[in-house]
């Protein structure tokens, strides 16, 4: 039990990390896919800091980082409970964070794009502008593909969080109305771009499930007593 109250709480302080790290670049220089994508003012904002943006970037890249050592830690955790679903869920994230700094590199080169560099000298300025603004674009579709697969891994995290009997059973529960409330976030950009407002709503119930979860794992850890068999299969 003292292992996996360790585990657990390792798992919470690196999902902190991964939201620290995430405020952190969402600095309104550095560009997050979360927001609606405004790309004249985001261009306009990198141009007049290239400093905030290189510490948005270093920190963006932190986040995906810490948050897949979160799904490893979980996996540790969960994986006597139902192997095969812990698996899945950390699988599922590894393959969201793979594709999201796979990303990165296309909004890596929008500052070198409009950096003033010679051999950007045989393009116009409207040229160079239209090129970031495209970059942008492949960043921002790439970013919400990858939470398609960063979304899905919450429904089998969240079964074994209910199964488990590590946590209480309304955690697991937020966390599958979190997959639900994520998905339709993702599928509302892609076939509703209009709709913000679905959004907004979307990320309000991951902020307060995912939230509850992380101080949950850092300040409880695992429940005393009341873990059922290691050996138990969900």
């Amino acid at each position: 039990m003292n292992c996996n109250k360790k585990t657990a709480r390792m798992a919470g302080v690196l999902y902190l990390a991964h939201f620290l790290t995430f405020f952190l670049a969402d600095n309104g220089v550095h560009y997050t896919g979360v927001e609606p994508l405004d790309p004249q003012a985001l261009l306009q904002s990198m141009m007049s800091s290239a400093v905030l943006f290189d510490i948005g970037f270093v920190s963006f890249l932190f986040t995906g980082i810490t948050f897949f050592l979160a799904a490893w830690a979980l996996y540790v955790l969960l994986k006597p409970v139902n192997k095969e679903l812990a698996l899945l869920f950390m699988l599922l994230n590894l393959g969201g964070i793979s594709v999201w700094l796979a990303s990165m590199n296309a909004e890596l080169a929008i500052p070198f794009l409009l950096s003033g560099s010679d051999a950007m000298n045989v393009f116009q300025a409207d040229q160079l502008e239209a090129m970031a603004v495209f970059f942008l674009s492949i960043f921002k579709n790439s970013y919400m593909i990858s939470q398609i697969l960063l979304n899905l891994w919450l429904f089998p995290l969240g079964y074994v969080v209910y199964k488990s009997g590590f946590f209480p059973r309304i955690l697991g529960i937020l966390l599958l109305m979190d997959g639900v409330a994520m998905l339709t976030w993702s599928i509302q950009y892609f076939l509703f771009p209009g709709y913000e407002v679905i959004s907004e709503v979307c990320l309000g119930v991951g902020f307060l499930a995912e939230g509850a979860f992380c101080l949950w794992l850092m300040i409880k850890g695992v429940n005393d007593g009341d873990a059922q068999s290691m050996g138990m299969s969900a």
